[in-house]
């Protein structure tokens, strides 16, 4: 579990403001799931999705999420794995493959939380908005987009930190727009 609990370039849950706004998240929690709870609505109905609201700047660093309050997918679960590991609950970046259209598809960014008494369980901290919704009722999983067409999946890993590819993404584009043309996606062996 250490290494979901560790601190690190993009996932810099030391930096000050995200340690306060952890503190303060926790606040009259007197659970690790409350906690969790909280920290996951913070981040799916505070910090706006660069899409949906047409938002600049690009962020990727969870520090640079909470400064903005703006982030992609990816950069959302950056933040929301940073404030959790600030409160000691292990954190990590989970990914799905989602069609875009008939013939195209990218990456999704959400989190594997670990809770005490059903080990990982997934959110998606996208926001919600009409015919998108997630929602935190464990150990039931509630994602926003459920994998259905060929060629979508669930990647069944949870990393530590970022896939290169989301960071690179991310920091390569300066505008919402320029990421929305080219969101990352990597190729399903055996689909």
């Amino acid at each position: 579990m250490k290494k979901y609990l560790e601190h690190s370039e993009w996932i810099d849950w030391k930096c000050p403001q995200i340690l306060a706004k952890a503190t303060c998240l926790a606040k009259d929690q007197d659970n690790r799931q409350g906690i969790a709870k909280k920290c996951f609505e913070f981040v799916r109905d505070k910090i706006q999705h660069s899409w949906d609201y047409k938002l600049n700047p690009v962020t990727c660093k969870a520090s640079d999420v909470l400064k903005h309050q703006t982030g992609y997918c990816f950069a959302k679960s950056h933040l929301l794995a940073a404030l959790l590991r600030a409160n000691n609950i292990p954190a990590g970046l989970c990914y799905q493959r989602l069609a875009l259209d008939q013939s195209s598809f990218c990456l999704h960014g959400l989190n594997a939380i670990f809770l005490d008494g059903i080990g990982w369980y997934r959110v998606d901290p996208r926001g919600n908005k009409p015919g998108v919704t997630s929602e935190f009722s464990p150990p039931i999983e509630n994602l926003a987009f459920a994998t259905v067409s060929h060629g979508e999946a669930h990647l069944p890993e949870i990393w530590n930190e970022p896939l290169p590819l989301i960071v690179n993404c991310l920091n390569r584009y300066d505008t919402y727009d320029e990421v929305a043309r080219n969101l990352p996606d990597i190729e399903i062996i055996g689909q």
